[in-house]
């Protein structure tokens, strides 16, 4: 065989060891609605799943005060109004602190905070890079599903259990449909 043959054989051969599993097939997809304290829809996101940095969320969200707000993930996929506690505590599967500021953490259900304009609007666009949306133990798509949670305040990145971020001001449930 001639080095140029031997040069693409190896070319191919990597190519194919390092090609996800899943290429060609569409990305993982979850709508989420998000509802206020009086159970009026607010916005929608979607979580997209991003092989190389988790799961990409984005969408609109309205009608909320201006202003940053916290954005977690939580553990239980209920969204009961008006505080939205059903949501349990932030998803972490893996018994991290609170916060991106903490040495002993971050939760994996840590996210960047929304940034709310003054008309009541924002475009919620981050990745969580901490969990997925396929199988194992960060899986956001797990047996009754998770939540999606907007708090009335800023995180502060650091205090456990949740930044000091106040009260739970909208909700959506994670669900595979």
């Amino acid at each position: 065989m001639r080095p140029i043959a031997y040069l693409a054989a190896a070319t191919l051969l990597v190519s194919a060891a390092i090609s996800p599993i899943h290429a060609g097939q569409p990305r993982l997809e979850i709508l989420v609605g998000l509802h206020n304290a009086q159970g009026e829809q607010i916005g929608n996101v979607t979580l997209l799943e991003e092989e190389a940095s988790g799961v990409l969320i984005r969408g609109k969200v309205s009608k909320l005060p201006p202003g940053r707000h916290a954005f977690h993930i939580h553990a239980v996929g209920k969204c009961e109004p008006p505080d939205f506690l059903s949501a349990g505590a932030h998803f972490n599967p893996l018994g991290k602190q609170h916060g991106t500021k903490n040495s002993a953490g971050p939760h994996a259900g840590d996210l960047p905070h929304v940034v709310v304009g003054p008309d009541g609007d924002a475009e919620v666009n981050v990745v969580a890079p901490h969990v997925s949306l396929g199988a194992g133990p960060q899986t956001l798509v797990i047996t009754g599903g998770t939540a999606l949670v907007i708090h009335a305040e800023p995180d502060d990145d650091s205090t456990d259990p949740d930044g000091n971020s106040g009260a739970r001001i909208a909700c959506g449930v994670i669900t595979k449909k």
